[in-house]
């Protein structure tokens, strides 16, 4: 499975890095949101992938912030 595969990749990146990935998803999700008010977005499943990708990240972090403060 692929999200399986991405998650053992989030898993294995730093927290540091994590948070920049956070904001490059964050900065494609507003390009596709502004390509599809523009009438310019062909695949809009995109947009769902991008912040279920941005929720996994979210929740990455936030473990991660957890295991260092137990």
């Amino acid at each position: 499975m692929k999200s399986k595969a991405y998650l053992e990749e989030l898993r294995s990146q730093s927290v540091v890095d994590l948070q920049a990935r956070l904001v490059d998803e964050k900065k494609e999700l507003f390009n596709l949101r502004f390509q599809n008010a523009t009438n310019q977005l062909d695949n809009t499943a995109r947009i769902r992938e991008v912040r279920k990708n941005i929720a996994r990240i979210q929740t990455i972090i936030t473990q991660k912030q957890m295991a260092v403060t137990e």
